[in-house]
């Protein structure tokens, strides 16, 4: 059955280890059951209960232990060359047929519903990332926490929990860590114990293998969203109100500057993206990423992602030496995705120097933090400048910060829209337009509050008005509760 799949000269499945077979008939030795410890009387009910649970991973591990042995099988017998274009329904086909004839030289009998679910495992091991796969299908999951082979967190809702997915020992997760990198032509190693790349989809990937990592390879997973969020739709879920989308719309139109600020997971990425949607169809936009996450959907949009160094320690490609290129390309617009270093300088060069309406984000936990943030990452790029100096190249290239926060109830806020309106002596000026106002909380600990406005004017009211964007009074008077 579809021989084009297997090879030519397939060697013959060789016999499973006694321990294997054993485990497959359920008859595991004395000596390797993992004894059941009983910390305190239970009663018959909660022992049936306890009885079911240890059955129940009992078949878990059958399972492991047949697929395991199973996908070894595969490898030999496969034509892996061929499998790249091979059709979804041929493919799981094959690895269907050569897994029931492995199964049955064996002697091993499996039901209906634990053969599907081995041919579906065995179709993500030589396909996929093997237990990763069926997370990355989960559309409720936007983070994949791997802690070594045996605990894997999700994050739903902004709330981490632990998922029953594990894989089968270290060998097993460095063997998928090692498929994602290679595909993307990195490497990770003991002499390069740290990677970041990109899965198929988009997702962000991220791993740290021993001996750095102590108990296990990590490995984070940021997945790739499909389709992106809309300005429509965030306004819909609580992050801000529709006043403060319409002052969003007029301050991007028009071509302020404008920083998104946030701590990790407050949706900094998210909020750059659906501000981008206001960007008229006729500018030329430049986006510079470490990791190529932006989804812009206008016509003229050139997308770069920085690279690093390899293994002879050249060829690295920094954010800092995508800027410096792309003020080359006539840019109407430049996005940087996440700025964190040296680049600060020729971002707000940009910003000063005809490029108006650039954006990117800063890690910062309010916006006075966000413009230290900048004057320290100035410092640490090694330029000698007065403190007033720098202040007044902020004030004059950053016009509008927007605050992101992840509250304490996982959800996902924009707490701030702050103006900087320009320099008080050595100090910048800065004023508050919008605010996440919170009240307290409910008893199952979700966060009370209320978007409002300060009842502080727009600094930029005029420009909006010559651009056409004539926002009404009202939207700058505070909420009434």
């Amino acid at each position: 059955m579809f021989s084009k799949y297997r090879k030519a000269t397939a060697s013959k499945p060789k016999a499973a280890p006694a321990a294997v077979v054993a485990k497959a008939a359920g008859n595991t030795p004395a000596e390797q059951r993992p004894d059941t410890i009983l910390r305190k009387p239970m009663t018959p009910k909660v022992k049936a209960e306890a009885s079911t649970l240890e059955r129940e991973r009992k078949r878990k591990e059958r399972l492991t232990e047949i697929k395991i042995e199973l996908h070894r099988e595969l490898l030999e017998n496969l034509n892996l060359a061929a499998l790249e274009h091979a059709p979804e329904k041929e493919l799981r086909a094959e690895i269907s047929a050569i897994a029931s004839e492995i199964l049955e030289q064996k002697g091993i009998v499996l039901n209906r519903e634990d053969r599907q679910q081995l041919n579906n495992e065995l179709y993500d091991e030589v396909t996929g990332l093997g237990p990763l796969e069926s997370l990355l299908r989960d559309d409720t999951v936007s983070d994949i926490l791997v802690n070594g082979p045996h605990q894997i967190f999700v994050e739903r809702n902004g709330k981490l929990e632990l998922s029953d997915v594990t894989f089968k020992d270290e060998k097993h997760l460095l063997r998928i860590i090692d498929k994602i990198v290679s595909a993307v032509g990195r490497r990770v190693d003991e002499s390069n114990p740290y990677v970041d790349a990109r899965l198929a989809d988009g997702s962000r990937f991220n791993a740290m293998v021993p001996p750095i990592a102590i108990d296990g390879s990590l490995v984070s997973i940021r997945k790739f969203k499909k389709d992106k969020l809309s300005i429509d739709d965030l306004v819909r879920f609580g992050a801000f109100t529709e006043e403060m989308a319409a002052y969003l719309q007029a301050a991007v139109a028009t071509r302020l500057n404008v920083i998104v600020s946030g701590g990790t997971g407050s949706g900094k990425t998210t909020t750059l993206n659906a501000l981008s949607s206001f960007i008229d169809n006729a500018e030329r936009i430049l986006t510079i990423e470490d990791t190529a996450e932006l989804q812009l959907q206008q016509v003229h949009v050139g997308r770069m992602e920085t690279r690093p160094p390899n293994v002879e320690g050249k060829g690295e490609v920094t954010a800092r030496d995508c800027i410096k290129n792309a003020l080359r390309m006539r840019p109407d617009r430049i996005i940087v995705g996440e700025t964190r270093g040296e680049e600060v300088i020729d971002m707000l060069q940009a910003m000063n120097t005809g490029h108006d309406g650039s954006m990117t984000t800063i890690h910062a936990n309010n916006p006075r933090d966000a413009i230290s943030r900048l004057e320290n990452m100035i410092a640490m790029a090694g330029l000698e400048m007065p403190i007033k100096a720098v202040r007044s190249q902020i004030a004059s290239a950053v016009n509008l910060i927007v605050q992101a926060s992840r509250l304490q109830d996982g959800s996902r806020r924009m707490t701030s829209i702050t103006e900087i309106t320009g320099m008080e002596g050595d100090v910048i000026s800065m004023q508050e337009i919008f605010k996440y106002q919170r009240v307290g909380l409910t008893p199952d600990n979700k966060i009370i509050g209320h978007f409002t406005a300060t009842g502080v004017r727009s600094h930029y009211s005029e420009r909006f008005r010559m651009w056409g964007y004539d926002l009404p009074p009202s939207i700058y008077e505070p909420t009434r509760m």
